[in-house]
């Protein structure tokens, strides 16, 4: 029976383990990108009508973080590829805002592109996990 009970569980550990990764980066990313805007709003000539635009996007990210961690651990735990799909779907959006503060921010310091690099990089790895989890789910 135990065999069989094995044989039969789809969800995936790696993707499991990088989702709780990806979460605890998360909130390292997201202090240290909102420390960093307030860093260069001081230093830096920052024209008030740019400042907004960049918090605005770093909130709207973590806004969307949140369902897209719970769905991603939900639908990898109970092996439905909906809650993944919905997650890796929110996951388009972060990677969009994630550019936006890699390319497009105001001032981008040579830290902002580290960290934006680091967490595509993340998105991306996730991202194959979950279509090989879908994958495994619907066959």
């Amino acid at each position: 029976a135990m065999k069989i009970l094995n044989s039969s569980q789809l969800s995936s550990l790696p993707l499991q383990i990088l989702l709780y990764v990806n979460g605890i980066y998360y909130v390292f990313y997201f202090l240290a990108t909102l420390a960093m805007i307030i860093y260069k709003s001081q230093v830096f000539s920052y024209p008030d009508d740019f400042l907004a635009p960049d918090l605005a996007v770093l909130f709207l990210m973590a806004i969307l973080e949140v369902p897209r961690l719970y769905l991603g651990f939900k639908g990898n735990l109970t092996e439905a590829e909906a809650p993944l799909g919905l997650s890796l779907g929110l996951t388009v959006g972060s990677v969009v805002l994630c550019v936006y503060l890699l390319l497009w921010q105001t001032y981008v310091l040579w830290a902002d592109v580290l960290l934006n690099a680091l967490l595509l990089a993340a998105y991306a790895l996730e991202s194959g996990l979950k279509v090989m989890a879908i994958a495994a789910f619907v066959s």
